[in-house]
C-alpha cells in the first residue's frame, strides 16, 4: 500500500539577528524528495525566517491539495511550541506570522502535524536555507 502522507521540513535562518535571511522546505513522500523551494528574505530575524518556511510550505500544500496528513519537521523548537498551542507569541511581528498561519491550516482542511526535530534530522531544509544566503550575499 502506498502511503500519501507528506514529510515536510522547513527551516530559517538569518546571518546577524536581524541579518541576510532566507527560508526553505522540502517535501518528501514514501521516502522521495518530490518538491523543494528557497526564498531569501531581506533583512529579518532568525524567527521571522522560521515562520516563513512554514508559511511557504503551507502555501505549496494549498496549491497540491492532495494529501490526507502532513508531517512539519522543524528544528525551531520555539514556533513549533507556539503553533502548537504550547507557547504564547508575544512579539508583535511574530503574532502577525503565527496567525498567518493558523488561517492557512485551517483553510487546508488537512490533518497537519508540527514536531520539533534536532538540527541534525533538519539538514536538508537547513542545506537550501543556507544555498540561498550564500547565492545573495557571495
Amino acid at each position: 500500500m502506498v502511503d500519501n502522507s507528506l514529510i515536510i521540513h522547513t527551516d530559517g535562518g538569518s546571518r546577524g539577528n536581524p541579518g541576510p535571511a532566507a527560508c526553505a522546505f522540502d517535501v518528501e513522500q514514501n521516502g522521495k524528495e518530490i518538491f523543494h523551494q528557497s526564498k531569501f528574505l531581506g533583512t529579518a530575524t532568525n524567527n521571522f525566517a522560521e515562520y516563513s518556511g512554514v508559511i511557504n510550505a503551507l502555501d505549496w500544500l494549498m496549491n497540491n491539495n492532495i494529501y490526507p496528513q502532513v508531517n512539519f519537521y522543524l528544528d525551531s523548537e520555539l514556533v513549533v511550541r507556539q503553533i502548537n498551542g504550547i507557547y504564547k507569541v508575544k512579539d508583535e511581528n511574530l503574532k502577525k506570522l503565527f496567525l498567518e498561519v493558523l488561517t492557512k491550516i485551517k483553510e487546508a482542511k488537512l490533518k497537519i502535524i508540527f514536531r520539533h526535530v534536532p538540527r541534525e534530522e533538519n539538514s536538508r531544509a537547513d542545506l537550501l536555507v543556507n544555498q540561498e544566503l550564500d547565492s545573495k550575499l557571495l
